[in-house]
């Protein structure tokens, strides 16, 4: 199960640089647009979620994701992927 994060301007999934590289992608292959802590991702809605959400279920099947609303999320206080 992933997390789904969502404020009410935006939304990210929550995975890890191992489920990342699970699916043959790169931490290199998604944008400005997610965040980072640690070994954590937060990949923006728009088109880096469904980017690994597709190498996903090509690999591993449809998963299951988690819908975590918080009104003032601590992602956008987070780095940019590529800060």
């Amino acid at each position: 199960m992933f997390n789904f994060y969502n404020d009410p301007g935006h939304g990210w999934l929550e995975v890890t640089t191992a489920q990342v590289a699970a699916v043959g992608l790169k931490v290199s292959d998604f944008s400005r647009s997610s965040y980072r802590r640690g070994n954590t991702l937060y990949l923006e809605e728009d088109c880096d979620a469904g980017r690994f959400l597709a190498a996903w279920e090509a690999m591993h099947g449809r998963p299951e994701l988690k819908d975590v609303y918080q009104p003032q999320t601590f992602i956008r206080n987070l780095p940019s992927l590529h800060a």
